[in-house]
């Protein structure tokens, strides 16, 4: 696609639309990470429970569908809300994921012209997480996973995860890595000494979140993850976690990282998607298509956080000029990455 700039269209072209980063949570796992003591909770949790998010959360039923049909969304694909499973100890956070897993593929089996499902990880027992994909992968017909960075103190890089990785780029199954607040150590240094929620605010959506997933993902690639299972396929929401935006200096990471195979930007255009999560403003859509192809984006509200009604989401969709560009973007990307032509199992 060019980047020339967008002409939106007078009048909205319905078309079918699949959005990919769209939250659910399982009463379970809500409940057992408030239990948490205070020093290993997610204090972004807090913005589950504003308004009606925690009810529109933990409903994977009639009432969701009618929030995507008010938002024209003909698929999602549902994905348990940070920090999911993963602040958990692992025999707790294994029985959990499980769990998730199975309630979310009941939901699927419900309604399966609307919903398909991300695999819930228990990524503090890594040999667990790969188990549960493998599970999910085979039997429950998710069609990738959600991850939420670094288990404790423990980043996705790691030695440990590489038969996660395998068992990903074996199934298919790409990995979606979502952002989780830093940690108490890099808040301590880095975004304390402000009013608490400005704090709050600053070490999650307002910069703490995109900057710690980006890293993620970036790391992945300077540890040669992407070399020793090529197949592999990650997706970053909010355009990118920053990534794409500072992508030229990234890739000079590559005259330094001599046992790399490519450069590090070429890693990011093959291995790496990149989704809206309801930031519809054309500007940063022609942005990411400076640095990657239309067939490398996807479409997501991140709901319920974002609830964009139809007319928006047709109005985003109908500024994209190439018609061709327009139905990847909208729902093509999405049914070729995860396969979404198979019927769910």
């Amino acid at each position: 696609m060019t980047t020339a700039p967008l002409t939106a269209y007078p009048e909205h072209t319905t078309m079918k639309t699949i959005a990919i980063e769209e939250h659910w949570n399982s009463a379970p796992i809500r409940e057992a990470l408030d239990r948490l003591p205070h020093a290993t909770r997610d204090e972004s949790v807090a913005f589950n429970a504003m308004g009606d998010t925690q009810t529109r959360l933990e409903d994977i039923g009639q009432g969701r569908i009618e929030a995507m049909d008010a938002a024209g969304i003909d698929i999602a694909i549902l994905s348990v809300v940070t920090p999911a499973t993963q602040p958990l100890p692992a025999p707790e956070a294994i029985a959990l994921a499980r769990e998730a897993n199975d309630e979310a593929t009941d939901a699927v089996r419900s309604h399966p012209d609307r919903f398909r499902a991300f695999a819930t990880l228990p990524t503090s027992d890594p040999q667990a997480a790969a188990a549960e994909l493998e599970r999910c992968a085979t039997r429950l017909g998710h069609v990738g996973a959600m991850v939420h960075g670094r288990s404790g103190s423990r980043t996705l890089d790691d030695p440990a995860y590489d038969d996660l990785f395998a068992t990903a780029a074996r199934h298919h199954q790409p990995i979606f890595i979502h952002p989780q607040i830093a940690s108490n150590e890099l808040r301590e240094a880095a975004y304390r000494g402000l009013d608490p929620q400005v704090e709050l605010g600053l070490a999650t959506f307002g910069w703490g979140w995109h900057m710690d997933t980006g890293l993620a993902a970036l790391r992945l690639i300077l540890s040669g993850t992407f070399d020793r299972h090529p197949g592999l396929q990650l997706v970053l929401g909010h355009w990118g976690e920053m990534l794409l935006f500072w992508m030229d200096r990234a890739d000079s990471l590559s005259n330094v990282a001599g046992h790399l195979q490519r450069r590090v930007a070429d890693y990011i255009k093959t291995n790496i998607h990149i989704t809206s999560s309801g930031m519809l403003q054309e500007r940063l859509l022609r942005h990411t298509l400076d640095f990657t192809s239309a067939g490398k984006v996807l479409f997501s509200t991140d709901y319920p956080f974002h609830r964009p009604d139809a007319a928006a989401v047709g109005q985003f969709l109908d500024a994209i000029p190439d018609p061709a560009d327009r139905a990847k973007i909208a729902y093509g990307n999405a049914e070729a990455l995860f396969h979404l032509a198979k019927a769910p199992e």
